[in-house]
């Protein structure tokens, strides 16, 4: 696909760009109404793609937690047997907790962790269906409640008695700068990944106590551009971590319900990496 509607898409669903101006851009690209609406369909999700985990396998459950500007609602995912696991936090994009992000939960849990991916939205009443929908309500949310809510989800594991006291974080785009800010907030956090998450000020990451590793793809220029800052504060402040960079890769390239992004090997290959980083630090 043309890179040019790749990056157009990636305006559209992180800049304040509205569909109708988003449709008549990628329409001047695409040549034309009818093509555009060809394209959409293959940068838009597919929920139907979304499992590769099937709950069968695992034992799943919905919680309520206690946030800081209200009840959060979170989805949790562990193996069967009842012991107490190192604990994973799932985040997830800018669409909220939707059912890819509760797939990889379930690839976290088949991996022997006990995984929670809350939901952002949660003050707002949850994720709704449609996606444009979902990204407006992520300007509604109140910016300083946003990290403490999942903070205080660590709090809520603290009292399951399937949780061993280790804890990590995976998370992505939205979510992926989440981690990063865990990581510089939350000095017991033991294992931080990021995939294309925009980097914390440079200031901050001498804070961090945990161990960092970061997914980018290669043509990712808006989140790349804060990657070499990051890196050198990183190796200043003798962080442990692990950056790759993904060769055609984009921006969600790990997000298989998308097809136009979706890139299968690098999503494979950056998955091994972070179950290998879990194992090593969980």
């Amino acid at each position: 696909m043309d890179q040019r509607i790749i990056n157009l898409y990636d305006e559209y669903t992180h800049a304040p760009l509205t569909r109708a101006v988003f449709l008549k851009r990628l329409a001047a690209i695409a040549g034309g109404t009818t093509a555009a609406l060809a394209v959409l369909k293959n940068l838009e999700l597919n929920y139907s793609k979304a499992a590769t985990i099937p709950e069968s396998d695992l034992f799943t459950e919905r919680i309520n937690y206690d946030g800081s500007s209200g009840a959060m609602q979170a989805y949790i995912a562990r193996p069967k047997e009842e012991e107490k696991y190192a604990a994973v936090m799932v985040i997830h994009e800018n669409r909220g907790l939707n059912a890819h992000i509760e797939d990889v939960a379930r690839r976290v849990a088949k991996a022997g962790y006990l995984a929670i991916a809350p939901n952002a939205l949660s003050p707002l009443g949850g994720t709704p269906a449609d996606e444009d929908e979902a990204r407006e309500l992520f300007t509604k949310l109140k910016a300083e409640d946003n990290l403490p809510n999942f903070m205080k989800g660590f709090d809520y594991l603290q009292t399951r008695k399937d949780y061993n006291g280790k804890k990590g974080c995976v998370c992505f785009c939205w979510g992926g700068a989440m981690a990063n800010n865990l990581a510089v907030s939350v000095p017991t956090l033991n294992a931080a990944v990021s995939y294309y998450g925009r980097q914390p000020a440079v200031e901050d990451v001498p804070k961090i106590q945990s161990a960092i590793q970061l997914h980018y793809g290669e043509l990712d220029e808006r989140i790349n551009a804060g990657i070499p800052a990051y890196e050198n504060a990183l190796k200043e402040n003798n962080i442990p971590y692990e950056l790759y960079i993904y060769e055609g890769a984009n921006h969600a390239f790990h997000n298989n319900t998308s097809k136009a992004r979706y890139n299968e090997s690098a999503a494979k290959l950056s998955w091994e990496r972070t179950l290998a980083f879990f194992e090593k630090y969980l």
